[in-house]
């Protein structure tokens, strides 16, 4: 990656906005979206949006320690500004590094199309349904797992079905505990993640840790969870140890 994507909570904080026109418009709506307080160059800020992509502007900002977003000029930008698909409280950031704004419009119009609108509605019904989550899984991992069970595809919250806010009771109350300890093995048919299979890419994000073989590739590896952990080996494990467990192997 070559930028770290972040969410930021401007609500009430400074924000600097420069230049004039549709551009500056468009970005000032952004900002008050946000809740953040629109200041001019003089003052203090961590953040500055320079809308018309100014270079002495961007200098003076960038020397004074503030992160700067120059519109239209990538090369000048510490950070850039995604399109976004917005379902509050979830929020979907498609960036391209300032490749291509068009593209990331185009993802964006495709991914509004998929998501119910009530999305934003099941992310607040987990979030009020925290405490009788953890007294039905007090496990941690045990937790997770029937998360993932729950949220997969097909699954009784599935988050692409429009009713799965209302099934949130349900399947408080019906969820059936998920098989705790167990071995998956993937065979990859090539070293390209985009080759994955449905169910491969799946286990993958739910894996607890990763044996795999020494020749399996890193951009595979990468698809995975971030906090699962990986073990080169040279043979699926006898004992992999508690939770979902993947053995990765180059098919022959």
């Amino acid at each position: 990656m070559q930028s770290l994507p972040v969410f930021l909570r401007l609500q009430g904080r400074a924000v600097i906005l420069t230049g004039e026109g549709e551009a500056a418009d468009a970005k000032r709506r952004l900002l008050e979206r946000a809740g953040a307080r629109i200041v001019s160059e003089g003052e203090e800020a961590a953040l500055a949006i320079v809308s018309d992509g100014d270079e002495a502007t961007v200098a003076r900002l960038q020397a004074r320690g503030i992160l700067v977003n120059a519109t239209d000029r990538p090369e000048l930008c510490d950070f850039t500004l995604p399109a976004i698909v917005d379902r509050d409280p979830v929020l979907i950031a498609i960036g391209t590094g300032g490749a291509s704004a068009g593209l990331a419009k185009a993802l964006r119009q495709r991914i509004e199309a998929l998501l119910p609108a009530r999305l934003g509605a099941l992310a607040t019904a987990l979030h009020d349904a925290r405490g009788a989550i953890r007294k039905r899984w007090p496990d941690a991992a045990a937790r997770r797992r029937a998360i993932d069970a729950g949220l997969a595809t097909g699954g009784p919250i599935d988050p692409l079905s429009d009713k799965a806010v209302d099934a949130v009771p349900d399947w408080l109350a019906a969820q059936a505990d998920v098989d705790a300890d167990r071995l998956e093995t993937i065979k990859l048919r090539s070293a390209d993640p985009d080759d994955l299979t449905l169910r491969a890419a799946r286990l993958l994000g739910e894996a607890d840790r990763i044996y795999h073989a020494p020749d399996v590739p890193a951009a595979i590896l990468d698809r995975a969870r971030a906090d699962a952990v990986r073990i080169a080996a040279s043979a699926p494990p006898a004992q992999p140890g508690e939770g979902l467990s993947l053995w990765l192997e180059m098919e022959r």
